[in-house]
């Protein structure tokens, strides 16, 4: 990065790809908002504001260090070079570490003490997230290279289907599965107590602010401007609107996955999106939005896993796809630009997979052993919104003076 001549309009074009990412975590708030019951939306939305600011002391003191060699200690006169062009990449790649506990966040919705998770979160934007982003994103260990003498190509993912989606996906799967699934949610007899989501606009309000700040997420990831490629944004769009219709289709119109579906499409496409043809993305969009349709119904009904807002089938498993799918329509044959090995492509999304699970048992497993993971039952049954903050998300009578 140190060859390349940094001009202010650089800097300017990283800053508006962080403002937008840091927009997109006011999506992941009314999503999960709108998915919980009443008493639970004051929590959804305090959990992210937190977690993103414990994200950022944790990514700026250890994990930006640890993925990228990088710190911060030294005076502001050396910041400030190049127009603090390294200080508002800072800003973007924090971004992108502080969804890991954004996505964990809906999974474990409703019963989930508040302590606990933000020591979590410190500790996977700290540690577990950037061992993994150094290696995808900045050679550590030789693992590209050993990819590259190995395939013939590196693992790619422009801009984070595996480094951010699988790892928080499959982070979020065991924080789930050691939490257990919420009271009164699978009934002794094998039966489904339904929880509707308490708003479907709020819902909907979430994966619109996601959608728009995806064209940040994977445009900007050039993290130059001379480096843009409107084909991002061609292939961002393609992949959204397939996995919108393929949701639409295999969810017999439930607005859920309508607006869910989108977010499995774009998820799905950062891996590939500045190698992929637009009928390649389409695919990969289309694919992903069927994926998350299939997986969240069998993990909710099936396997009984109370993944409140599906963070493992849209983040994990479509996230996962998105690294494959780089490997299959990143191809020359198939219309793309070429450069990626699809054995590349596979043991990489297998490693970050096999990171994010080891790190999430450590991290989960400790806390659970130590201070506990859940609200006890009494707590669980009045809400997070009372038990944690002390106030409901609307008041249960209007005052007449």
């Amino acid at each position: 990065m140190e060859t390349l001549k940094i001009t202010s309009a650089d800097v300017l074009f990283v800053l508006l790809g962080a403002i937008m990412i840091l927009a997109m975590h006011a999506g992941f708030a009314f999503l999960e908002l709108g998915t919980v019951r009443r008493k639970n939306q004051v929590n959804a939305l305090v959990k992210i504001m937190v977690d993103f600011a414990v994200s950022t002391i944790a990514y700026f003191f250890i994990g930006y260090g640890i993925a990228y060699g990088v710190n911060f200690f030294s005076g502001a006169e050396t910041l400030a070079q190049k127009n603090g062009y390294d200080l508002v990449k800072f800003f973007f790649l924090l971004t992108f570490a502080a969804a890991i506990p954004a996505i964990v966040s809906g999974g474990i919705s409703e019963r989930a003490k508040f302590n606990p998770q933000l020591a979590a979160t410190f500790l996977l934007v700290g540690f577990v997230y950037p061992f993994f982003e150094g290696i995808a994103w900045n050679q550590a260990y030789g693992i590209q290279a050993w990819l590259k003498a190995s395939f013939g190509e590196e693992f790619h993912d422009f801009a984070g289907s595996v480094v951010v989606h699988a790892v928080g996906g499959w982070v979020g799967l065991i924080a789930v599965v050691l939490l257990g699934a919420r009271r009164g949610r699978y009934n002794k007899d094998g039966g489904i107590s339904a929880h509707p989501p308490s708003s479907i606009p709020f819902l909907a309000l979430g994966a619109w602010i996601l959608t728009v700040g995806w064209f940040g997420f994977n445009v900007m990831s050039a993290q130059l401007l001379d480096k843009i490629s409107g084909l991002v944004a061609m292939n961002s769009l393609m992949a959204m609107v397939g996995g919108t219709l393929a949701a639409w289709i295999a969810g017999r119109n439930d607005p859920g996955f309508v607006h869910n579906g989108p977010l499995a499409g774009l998820v799905a496409v950062c891996a590939g999106s500045d190698l992929m043809h637009p009928l390649g993305a389409l695919v990969t969009g289309a694919v992903a939005g069927g994926l998350f349709v299939y997986l969240f119904t069998l993990t909710q009904n099936r396997w009984k896993i109370d993944d409140v807002l599906g963070v493992w089938p849209l983040h994990g498993l479509c996230g996962a796809w998105g690294g494959i799918a780089a490997g299959i329509f990143g191809m020359k044959a198939l219309g793309g630009l070429g450069g990626v090995a699809f054995m590349a492509q596979l043991i990489g999304t297998l490693m970050g997979i096999g990171i994010a699970v080891a790190g999430s048992f450590i991290i989960y497993g400790t806390l659970r052993k130590f201070v506990g993971l859940r609200l006890d039952a009494e707590e669980a049954f009045n809400g997070a919104d009372l038990s944690i903050h002390k106030i409901s998300a609307t008041a249960e009578r209007e005052t007449l003076w």
